[in-house]
């Protein structure tokens, strides 16, 4: 399939040890450095538009600087930013780097806290200034806040409006902007609250810093902050005084892992990554429940706490089908499970012609899916010879015996990337004029006019790649017959909680369902969503509908994938072409603990993603009603 931009990646680090116990022990105090360095660059794929770290020194005195942040734009960021900070580190030490008393006071990110985020945009905007972290400076150590997440907000104009009555100033309407000062603003009221009690007991000075300092109890801001959000998210954030927390949206739509011993806390977006990073096994690193929030007091007390009730866990599917890290366990089962469950469709579609049929992958990412297929058409093909051999009753001759006994699965790599072409960057022509030459293929790795060639894919969601380069290139080899194989359903709808897909209108599953409406003289069903949606539009929370369904609703899976043939299929290709998408009981039985298959289904969990659907719908309308008035 052609690339997304993918959701975001976190990193948080707590040391709970002096930064002299890990310079004795491990050989250096930059020991909580180095291990972000490696929880971010083993999610590297979660992030190339950016990267960004943030750091709180405990040991400052006052006057000296106890926080720290770094930032870069680009694929390169990660890099960019360590070597940013090592450069710094280095000038400060000033040959001094081995002395951790030093570097304590005059070191800048030689602390005991860390964040590390890598971006991708949801919101197609760009510029350093939206790079996480996001900084909110105080004279008081308690009221710095630095905040970052894997997240997107589907409710932001409500939040924008709510704490703008309130006579707030969010430096603009990005989600991580208003995050920022929705969350600081409380944090101040939190530190209002202690400074309060303080003043009461007559305390003053230092002694109000340090009281402040020590009671902060940032599940007071939390829960008053979060009750407002609609959207998946993971946040994570930093306070001067040394606070830090990791909240997960009450779905559990995105994903969030920590581990916790008496050296070190760390939490990550993905599971395998601090399991590499640790050395330790599956079961060791836990998983941040929905609506729960890990939350560590500037003493080191690590603590879990449900923030937010509980809703029915819809973790995200198509995550795991297309990007997560597939060296996580569940995954990796899920993934072989999503091949294993499309062979009978597969068997079908070529009539039980194993012997003439070869299997192959693309992308690379589909490989554990392919293994999963290849697999189950083991089992059956198993399960083919066991039968022959009770069916002739001992009756066989030995060349009719090696003949059963050595029938197998063929595969091949028919299908190579070769180049490194990022079509979606590209636009009009330009994009598919890169796209015909992304893949090329394996010449003699079928016989030509007799063999049926199936690919698996992970996913289709435009099928500009398919239409503009794989189809073509396999038709090369003259297949009897070529079928592309989905591990995940037709994408018929929008993400709207971090993964920033394409539009309504760019969906082939969309396009090839509108084109079925107009050749059946349906058309009054698109005009009838229109109206539906617009009717909706002012309705309140609690009253919406996702109406777009009924676009799809006429037709059945089949029908709509056969249009997608039509669409996709080059007219300079003579073979005949079939398209076999994973179905939705496929899925989630593939993936019985993450349901969120909103992406294929259109079951948003949050009132805010019907309300953003239906807007993208009448947004696609109204498009569609201006482009034909301007043709007139």
């Amino acid at each position: 399939m052609e690339q997304l931009k993918h959701e975001c990646g976190i990193a948080m680090i707590r040391l709970l040890k002096p930064l002299e116990y890990y310079q004795k022990k491990y050989g250096t105090w930059m020991y909580g450095l180095n291990k972000l360095y490696l929880l971010m660059e083993k999610q590297h794929n979660r992030g190339q538009e950016g990267a960004g770290a943030a750091c709180v020194k405990l040991q400052a005195h006052p006057g000296e600087e106890f926080m720290f942040r770094e930032r870069a734009e680009g694929s390169s960021a990660i890099s960019s930013i360590f070597a940013a900070m090592s450069q710094q580190i280095k000038t400060a030490a000033n040959g001094n780097i081995d002395d951790v008393k030093y570097a304590e006071q005059f070191v800048p990110f030689a602390g005991e806290l860390y964040m590390g985020h890598l971006r991708y945009s949801t919101t197609g905007r760009s510029g350093l200034s939206f790079v996480h972290p996001f900084m909110r400076r105080d004279n008081y150590r308690a009221k710095n806040l630095a905040i970052c997440g894997n997240f997107n907000l589907t409710n932001v104009d409500e939040i924008f409006n709510f704490i703008s009555k309130k006579g707030q100033h969010p430096r603009g309407s990005a989600d991580g902007f208003i995050l920022l000062e929705q969350i600081g603003h409380r944090l101040d009221r939190e530190v209002e609250r202690i400074y309060d009690i303080s003043k009461k007991e007559g305390k003053k000075g230092r002694d109000i810093t340090n009281d402040i300092e020590d009671n902060i109890r940032l599940e007071n801001v939390l829960e008053s902050t979060s009750w407002l959000w609609d959207g998946g998210y993971v946040i994570c954030g930093l306070t001067g005084s040394g606070e830090s927390f990791t909240i997960r949206d009450p779905w559990g739509i995105r994903p969030a892992f920590y581990y916790a011993d008496d050296e070190i806390v760390v939490a990550a977006s993905e599971r395998p990554v601090i399991q590499t990073a640790f050395n330790l096994s599956c079961d060791q690193v836990k998983e941040l429940n929905p609506g729960e929030a890990l939350l560590i007091s500037k003493a080191g007390n690590v603590r879990a706490v449900q923030i937010l009730a509980p809703k029915e866990r819809m973790a995200c599917s198509f995550e795991r089908i297309y990007f997560s890290r597939g060296s996580d366990s569940e995954i990796y089962k899920e993934r072989k499970a999503l091949g294993e469950n499309v062979v009978p469709a597969i068997l079908k579609s070529i009539d039980n012609d194993l012997k003439n049929t070869v299997f192959s992958f693309i992308p690379n990412t589909a490989e554990v899916a392919f293994n999963g297929m290849t697999q189950a058409l083991n089992k059956h093909l198993n399960a083919v010879k066991n039968q022959l051999i009770r069916e002739s009753n001992g009756n066989m001759t030995s060349e009719k015996l090696e003949d059963i006994l050595s029938m197998s699965v063929r595969s091949e790599k028919v299908a190579i990337k070769d180049i490194k072409l990022r079509t979606f960057i590209s636009e009009g022509n330009k994009r598919n004029e890169l796209a015909a030459h992304v893949y090329d293929i394996t010449y003699g790795s079928i016989i030509p006019y007799t063999d049926n060639l199936v690919v698996i894919d992970d996913s289709i969601v435009r099928g500009t790649t398919l239409k503009q380069s794989i189809i073509s290139i396999l038709s090369r080899l003259n297949p009897k017959k070529i079928v592309i194989v989905s591990s995940s359903p037709q994408i018929r709808y929008p993400d709207f909680y971090g993964i920033d897909m394409a539009s309504m209108d760019e969906f082939i599953a969309f396009k090839a369902t509108v084109a079925l409406l107009k050749e059946n003289n349906m058309q009054y069903i698109i005009d009838d969503v229109y109206g539906k949606c617009k009717k909706q539009e002012k309705k309140s929370t609690g009253e919406l509908k996702n109406y777009v369904k009924e676009i799809y609703s006429p037709f059945t899976a089949d029908q709509i994938s056969k249009k997608i043939v039509d669409l996709l299929k080059p007219d300079d290709v003579t073979c005949e072409v079939e398209i076999i998408y994973q179905s939705l009981e496929g899925l989630l039985q593939s993936c019985p603990n993450n349901k969120g298959n909103w992406y294929f289904s259109g079951d948003y969990p949050t009132e805010g993603g019907k309300r953003l659907v239906n807007k993208s719908f009448i947004n696609y309308y109204e498009k569609q009603t201006k482009n034909s008035l301007l043709l007139f």
